[in-house]
């Protein structure tokens, strides 16, 4: 989870909004988003314990098609393009520190890097991933309290809400804003596109998710206070590579330079993260459809090499043609309508199998549902009229999608 956004999602916010507590209220109901729909999640994983995520749930719930479609999107925007992201994100850190290296180039490197560790062993690629990933978070906290610690000062910043606050909570910045910051938290759900691989996942995938998510929710409420109490608004309005800009800010230009080389290496984990993941729901399609079933092929440790590969490959071309904001909007807006349907499913799977074994169930049924689908719609209403051209991505993305499975069932039947 803890990835690219958090580390670029600020200024792109604080050009609509120039309030600190709607800010912190961002992250927060972001937090509250991702933890109902892990909830949800939980109940899906325990109960239908196969790799795949959404096109597993979607499959069952709505049917093979719709399920096919949530398989196109994990391999064209849910994860090739948070992949594509991180490492640009990575290049762009890398690029501030030692202008002479183009961003691009160290993007590509990082992505064929990253997947050669997980194309070798099951237990060499888990290890990596834990590794950076505990690297990581102890590298964050560390930011925290360094910045803290050695902070010029404290901004003059308002915390209490007023009527200006609340004005804001009902536009379309808010509510674009509101995309950056569910982008930021997108993997809450990652744990469930490898549940096949999970041991006890009945009992084990519920416990990841909820923990995760809690512990990623502190994380980056805390890290946005950090931002906003240490660092003028005016330096990070429209930047991407904002942990470098409070870097800079608070330790000057070499220590500047040192985080966002730290903050590159990072972003280690998120693609790698991705890249481990991604790759399972691309391989139970192979599994299912005859026409595609060379995407289910596994070298001698079990590791599905060709799905692996074709993540990879669709992430370079995001990486050599898309950018950063175009790709960052539209890929939300998929992915939010993406497990938007995983969520309702909750409510229809109960209805129409009230039977089926469910380890996990969903705590106070049915509020979860009703909060995630509600801001969830709102947000991708607003979407409609203040980015027109990124949904226009999106709907091309998912018909790409109905048209791919169309044809592969006609040459099935043929």
């Amino acid at each position: 989870m803890v990835g690219t956004g958090v580390f670029t999602s600020l200024g792109y916010q604080l050009v609509d909004i120039d309030s600190a507590p709607v800010i912190l209220l961002l992250w927060v109901l972001g937090g509250v988003l991702a933890l109902c729909g892990a909830l949800c999640y939980a109940e899906l994983g325990a109960a239908l314990p196969r790799s795949g995520g959404e096109y597993n749930y979607l499959s069952r719930i709505y049917g093979p098609g719709i399920g096919f479609v949530s398989g196109w999107i994990s391999l064209t925007v849910g994860f090739a393009a948070p992949t594509a992201l991180a490492a640009m994100t990575a290049g762009r850190y890398f690029e501030a520190i030692a202008p002479s290296v183009s961003d691009t180039l160290t993007a590509v490197v990082l992505v064929i890097v990253v997947t050669l560790f997980h194309i070798r062993t099951r237990e060499g690629s888990a290890i990596f991933q834990q590794t950076v990933t505990t690297i990581k978070i102890v590298l964050i906290v560390a930011m925290i309290v360094g910045v803290l610690t050695l902070m010029p000062g404290v901004q003059d910043l308002r915390w209490t809400p007023n009527d200006h606050d609340m004005t804001l909570l009902g536009t379309g910045g808010f509510a674009v804003a509101l995309i950056f910051v569910n982008y930021a938290y997108t993997g809450w759900n990652a744990a469930t596109y490898i549940a096949g691989e999970v041991q006890q996942p009945d009992q084990t995938l519920p416990k990841i998710l909820l923990i995760g998510t809690v512990v990623v929710t502190a994380l980056y409420v805390t890290l946005h206070w950090v931002f906003l109490i240490s660092t003028p608004m005016s330096a990070m309005v429209g930047k991407i590579e904002i942990g470098f800009v409070v870097a800079e800010h608070v330790f000057g230009s070499t220590g500047g330079k040192v985080v966002g080389l730290v903050l590159a290496l990072l972003l280690v984990s998120t693609v790698s993260a991705m890249i481990l993941a991604g790759p399972r729901a691309l391989q139970m399609m192979g599994q299912d459809l005859p026409r595609l079933k060379f995407l289910a092929k596994e070298n001698d440790q079990g590791i599905p090499i060709v799905a692996v590969l074709a993540l990879s490959g669709v992430t370079l071309l995001f990486v050599l043609t898309s950018t950063f904001d175009a790709v960052l909007v539209f890929s939300g807006a998929v992915l939010a309508l993406n497990t938007l349907f995983a969520v309702v499913g909750v409510v229809i799977l109960r209805k129409r199998e009230p039977d089926l074994v469910r380890p996990f169930r969903l705590p106070w049924y049915p509020i979860p549902v009703v909060i995630y689908a509600t801001i969830t719609i709102w947000t991708l209403t607003y979407l409609v009229g203040e980015r027109p051209t990124e949904l226009a991505f999106a709907f091309a993305v998912i018909s790409s999608g109905w048209l791919f499975y169309w044809f592969s069932r006609a040459r099935v039947d043929d």
